[in-house]
């Protein structure tokens, strides 16, 4: 190689090793430039929550239990919490309602803490498709319910509960208001007493599998559990608060603890996507991209993983049992913020 071809492979090798620094200062300002912005949640609730605001009021409440009929139909509010610790709540966030089957997820929890993968030879993980008080399907599959989010999967989880312990009712409120900070969380004895009253499809659904051995403990002490997880009142701050256990990986938000394993988080969060909303989940899934649990009370709490978690009420439901302006509301959030899943 003669001086001039030196020279000029030199200043090449130069100019390739300026243009790569210089592509990798600038991808480091894009990167700290990402980190710094922060999306202004508070504005887009506000914007979202005055826009629904302003919508027909179409659903209905759950009038086949006398204590949530009587519920005020225009209550609205919403809470995201994320999980650098930042609170933004609207409407009537700080107002306590029967969270219904959202309970299920964390009565699944304390199970799945407990028994961990041995759960599963007990209920399934497939969506199930059809109304959450399906009975067909239940006789179709022998006892063994497709998940454990619809209502015969939560009934075993409670008789789990009952195996595992003497007073599962104390111990399933501890557990929540241990994941919450919370320990004014309770249940409304007067709510599991109307649904008690009326529980006649539950019923069928327990003594179904009991026929099939897959419930172990006295039938009635198993719907007392579920009656009672089911009438659980929180408010839309403290369901977001407690659901940031999700969206942290299994670990309370507060301590650092790990209450379930990362594995199992993950698994939970899977569930809920895919079975959180009965024979709405794909619509959900579609629409909004989270995974959540919905209640015939009117709420409904979904979580971004490693970002937040959100919760609303809003009683009117749609056909499928779920609030209307609850779905609309995550639908626009996900959309203005692009934050889904997928």
């Amino acid at each position: 190689m003669d001086e001039l071809e030196l020279v000029t492979a030199n200043h090449i090798y130069i100019k390739a090793i300026l243009l790569f620094s210089v592509s990798q200062i600038t991808t480091f300002q894009r990167i700290v430039s990402f980190l710094r912005m922060q999306i202004d949640y508070r504005s887009i609730l506000e914007e979202i929550f005055q826009e629904i605001r302003q919508l027909p009021d179409n659903g209905r409440v759950a009038g086949y239990i006398p204590e949530l009929a009587s519920i005020d139909q225009a209550k609205f509010g919403v809470h995201l919490a994320t999980i650098d610790g930042r609170h933004y709540g609207v409407g009537d966030h700080e107002e306590k309602f029967s969270i219904q089957s959202i309970c299920k997820v964390l009565a699944l929890t304390l199970a799945f803490q407990q028994k961990k993968e041995e759960l599963w030879q007990r209920v399934g993980v497939e969506p199930s498709g059809n109304p959450f008080n399906s009975l067909w399907q239940l006789e179709y599959e022998q006892g063994k319910p497709r998940n454990p989010l619809i209502n015969s999967g939560a009934i075993v989880i409670c008789d789990i509960l009952c195996t595992l312990y003497k007073d599962p009712k104390t111990e399933l409120l501890k557990f929540i208001q241990h994941l919450s900070n919370n320990t004014s969380i309770s249940f409304n004895p007067k709510v599991a007493f109307s649904e008690k009253n009326l529980g006649f499809r539950n019923a069928a659904l327990i003594n179904m599998m009991k026929a099939s051995g897959n419930i172990h403990n006295d039938i009635e002490k198993v719907l007392d559990l579920y009656y009672h997880q089911c009438s659980i009142e929180m408010s839309c701050t403290e369901l977001a608060s407690t659901f940031l256990l999700f969206t942290n990986h299994g670990k309370h938000i507060s301590s650092g603890e790990q209450i379930i394993t990362s594995s199992m988080a993950k698994r939970i969060n899977a569930i809920m996507q895919t079975c959180g909303f009965y024979d709405e989940a794909g619509e959900f899934s579609f629409k909004v991209g989270l995974p959540g649990k919905s209640g015939i009370g009117g709420g409904i709490v979904a979580i971004y993983p490693g970002k937040y978690a959100v919760a609303v009420w809003s009683p009117r439901l749609n056909k499928k049992g779920n609030s209307v302006k609850g779905m609309e509301l995550l639908e626009r959030l996900t959309t203005k913020t692009g934050l889904s899943i997928f």
